[in-house]
């Protein structure tokens, strides 16, 4: 069975012909066999993708199997213009790179995650991050929709499938999905799902969604 291509993306098991184009190949069973006999997991990269503050470190962190990998920097007075943290006001440090993650799904998929950094300037390094990831789940804060705005029309024009996850912050405003499709100018196609960050099992509930959206995907490109 063959993996379709998945364009301007490069999973794991691919190869570049010299032409520039990505062409993704099925791994045999026994190329990902481990010693013990036991067969290992498919790795899938998905990105962790929003605006400053949203809880994209907090979800990474949440469903990490292993103690994630941050690039957190303690946010200082020279960058309050840019870090507004108005509705985070307890919010200390801010990811200036990245931060990583992984979990299994179950014995045939392990996730590695990759959290974007929010800020506008750091916007140059999303190229390199979403390289190779086949979904994206894009955390919103309803306090302040505009904030992911940037998110969302990044990843409406690039070739990643994302997911919207509305985190539930407490005491902020409740829209229905109709409401917030129509804030976010969102297509019909793209699932708006509603989760909280600190919650291990509500996270993984959410990029479920993007695997679904993956496959979706996947399955729409083969037909093309």
């Amino acid at each position: 069975m063959s993996t379709p291509t998945c364009p301007n993306s490069t999973p794991p098991g691919t190869s570049t012909p010299s032409g520039g184009s990505s062409v993704v190949y099925a791994t045999s069973p026994d190329e990902r066999s481990a010693s013990d006999g036991r067969r290992t997991p498919l790795p899938v990269k998905i990105i962790i993708a929003g605006g400053f503050g949203v809880g994209k470190t907090t979800a990474v962190g949440s469903i990490s199997d292993t103690p994630p990998m941050t690039t957190e920097a303690v946010m200082t007075s020279a960058g309050a213009q840019w870090d507004d943290n108005t509705m985070t006001p307890d919010k200390r440090t801010t990811t200036v790179a990245m931060d990583f993650g992984s979990v299994a799904i179950d014995e045939g998929i392990k996730l590695y995650l990759f959290g974007t950094p929010g800020q506008d300037r750091f916007g140059f390094m999303w190229g390199d991050l979403i390289r190779g990831a086949l979904g994206t789940l894009v955390i919103v804060d309803t306090r302040r929709m505009e904030d992911c705005f940037p998110a969302v029309d990044y990843f409406e024009k690039s070739d990643v499938p994302f997911a919207v996850g509305v985190n539930r912050f407490p005491g902020q405003p409740e829209y229905t999905e109709e409401e917030l499709r129509w804030a976010l100018a969102v297509d019909s196609t793209v699932p708006v799902v509603q989760f909280d960050a600190r919650d291990r099992y509500s996270v993984r509930d959410a990029l479920l969604v993007v695997l679904d959206q993956a496959l979706m995907y996947a399955k729409k490109a083969v037909r093309l």
